[in-house]
This record gives structure tokens, sequence and C-alpha cells, in this order.
């Protein structure tokens, strides 16, 4: 029939029937509307298929229930409206018919004006479906682009704000890379061997733990290079400032959460990995003493990462010590200074951690120029607290 399919701006209507003659008065009946494709059962669910699909099919149905359900069970064709035009008409075959997946029911002999009228209510309704599907995916869409967004933001956000804690130790070190990997790894460990926390430890909150970790560092902020550069045990008063960074740390994490107006969990877990992170499981840490599971489990994790990474990386105030010393040193204090169940963690992940401290590790010769400047440094502060001679 010509004219058929030459109107691409108009909905097009498959006919379904294996009379060629019924189909062709079907399709007669619509060409003037509608572009109609005509064809038999038998290449009724690829021609459904293929592009461009129709709008609305028109299944001339006497028993083909494996076709109706066909069209409603294939991803490609089920949002497509099916009418069924049949002879059978008892309440008990309409019923059959809609259970198969029919949108409506058209009896013989068809009535042109009937057919017309049931054809236009589908095809808007199928419009307003299309609308608010698409605009459903255009919505979907556009939450998953800024959600990105939001992300790549923080991202930067905390590398930025953790970048200049790091740069007074070694502004070309590459801590916070290995910080991210090692909490990563630990929890993702940790998660293997705990099942009850597999919920808690998803794929998705462990990235945000490595990315909340990067942060561990921004106590350091207020502390005097004679404080930080030291490696003895701190005295009662350096005791007291570094409890005062870890305060001021946290705080400066509150005010940026009430800024934001909202708690998020990146920087929830970033206030507890600085504000817990210098606890330790037997309760002789600061700044509040807390003991066993009081800590939150991000600062127990934090507690042996950041451990790991002072024994191991390149200093400028502290020679490293062997990966494997530093494995043994940590393992011994399980149950003392260490979560125990995190330290079963950290051996299984032994291996993954020599990998990062080998492929993360900092350039000796950088190091050695930070020493310098540190000691230059050192020594004009002392030059400036000696009395002067007489």
């Amino acid at each position: 029939m010509r004219g058929m399919l030459d109107r691409p701006e108009q909905e097009l209507i498959l006919v379904v029937d294996d009379a060629v003659d019924a189909r062709q008065r079907l399709g007669a009946l619509l060409v003037d509307r509608y572009q109609v494709r005509l064809v038999g059962s038998a290449e009724a669910l690829q021609a459904a298929k293929s592009q461009p699909q129709p709008d609305l099919i028109l299944l001339d149905w006497q028993n083909d229930y494996a076709l109706c359900r066909g069209f409603r069970t294939d991803p490609q064709t089920r949002h497509i409206p099916l009418i069924l035009v049949t002879g059978r008409s008892d309440a008990a075959d309409e019923q059959l018919g809609f259970d198969l997946g029919a949108a409506d029911y058209i009896t013989k002999p068809v009535s042109p004006p009937i057919v017309l009228a049931r054809v236009r209510a589908q095809l808007q309704l199928k419009a307003a479906t299309d609308y608010l599907r698409d605009k459903s995916e255009y919505l979907e869409l556009e939450v998953k682009r800024r959600t990105r967004d939001i992300q790549r933001l923080q991202d930067v956000t905390i590398e930025a704000m953790a970048s200049v804690a790091v740069m007074r130790d070694n502004p070309s070190s590459r801590r916070l890379e290995r910080i991210e990997r090692y909490m990563s790894c630990l929890t993702t460990a940790l998660g293997r061997q705990q099942p009850a926390l597999s919920e808690y430890l998803s794929e998705e909150r462990i990235a945000q733990l490595g990315k909340s970790a990067m942060l561990h560092v921004i106590d350091r902020l207020t502390l005097p290079d004679r404080v930080l550069l030291s490696h003895g045990e701190p005295d009662d008063n350096d005791l007291r400032l570094l409890s005062e960074g870890v305060i001021a740390g946290r705080d400066a994490l509150e005010r940026a959460e009430r800024k934001l107006g909202s708690i998020t969990d990146f920087l929830s877990d970033a206030k507890d990995i600085v504000y817990g992170q210098h606890e330790r499981w037997d309760g002789k840490g600061y700044p509040q003493g807390l003991f066993g599971e009081q800590i939150p489990l991000s600062a127990r994790l934090m507690a042996l990462v950041g451990h790991f990474e002072e024994l191991t990386c390149q200093h400028p105030y502290l020679p490293r010590i062997n990966p494997a010393q530093a494995v043994a040193q940590i393992s011994a204090a399980s149950g003392t200074r260490f979560d125990p169940l995190v330290v079963l963690a950290f051996v299984e992940a032994t291996p993954e951690f020599l990998q990062i401290a080998e492929t993360l590790a900092d350039d000796a010769a950088a190091v050695g120029v930070e020493l310098q400047r540190l000691e230059d440094s050192l020594a004009e502060n002392i030059e400036l607290t000696l009395p002067s001679a007489p």
C-alpha cells in the first residue's frame, strides 16, 4: 500500500495479521493519519524491534499467547502499547487478553471510528508516558552528573587542605597517595575478615574512608617545628600542644560542616580520624584517653595506617626502618596500641602495603633538601631565643 512509511513525522503503527486482506483493510483505515507497517505473526516480533520501532501494535488475536508474551517480556518491545483485534468477545477472553499484556481490546467486526479512537487514545497515553520516562531518565543523568561534579570538588578540596599540612614535612612527598591506598587496602581486608562489617564497608564506603584519611594531617598545621620534628616521647608540654593541634583540626572540620549546613560522610569520617587517630586500644592515647571500641573504627584504622607510614617512609628528621620490622612492631602492638582485629587485617594485607610503599616511595634527594631546610629553620629559631651578649 503506497504512502504507508513515507511520513516519518507521524506515528508508526504495526499491524499484525496472518490474513493479508484483513491487515490491508486495517492499514487502509489508518494510513491517512499514521505510518503503517503490515506483517504476519511470524515476522511480528522482529518487526517490532526493527528501527524505526512502532509506536503502537494492532494484533489480530486468536490463540497467539506466545506472541503476546513475547511483546510484553522482550526489553525492546515491552514499552510499546498493544491493542488486540479479535472475534473473542466474552469477559473471560477479554480478561485473558489484558492478563497477556494488552493495553486495549477491539472486537470484530471492527468499527472504523472505534479503531481510530482507541488508537488515538493509546498513542496519546504513550506520548505522555514517554515524556515522563524521558524526563525521569534526564533527571537521573543530571543527578549523576552533579554527583560526579560534587565528588570531584570534594576530592580536590581534600587534597588541597591535606597538601598544605604535608608541605611542612616534604612538599614533594607522595604521602597522601600512600595514605589513601593504605586505608582502602586495610579497610578492604577488614571487610573480608569480618562479614558482620560487610554492609558497613561497602565499596563506596571504602573509597570514602580512603579520601577522608587524607585529611589526617591537618592537626599538624598548628604545631611548632620543634614539636613536629621531635621523634622522642613527648613531655607534658608537648603533649598539650599535640592535643591542642588535634582539637584545632577537628574544630576546623566542624566549622566546614556548619558552613555546608549538613553533615557529610567524608567530613564526619575525617573528624573521627583527626580526633581519634592518636588514641590507643589500651586507653593510653590522647586527647581523650578512649580505649577499645570507644574509638571510632575509622580512627582505629588510621592509627595503624599512620604508624606504618611513619615507620617506613622517607623522613627529613627520622630514619626509616625496614618494612618487615614495621610489620613486626605493629603486630607486637596488637591489643595495646592497636585494635587486634585491625592488626589481623593488616597482616593479611601486608604484601599490598609493601607494594604500595615501594611503588609510591618518596625521592630520597628531595627528602635531603627538605632536611637541610628544616635544620636551617630550627637553627634560626634557636638563635632567636638565645640571650644577647652583654
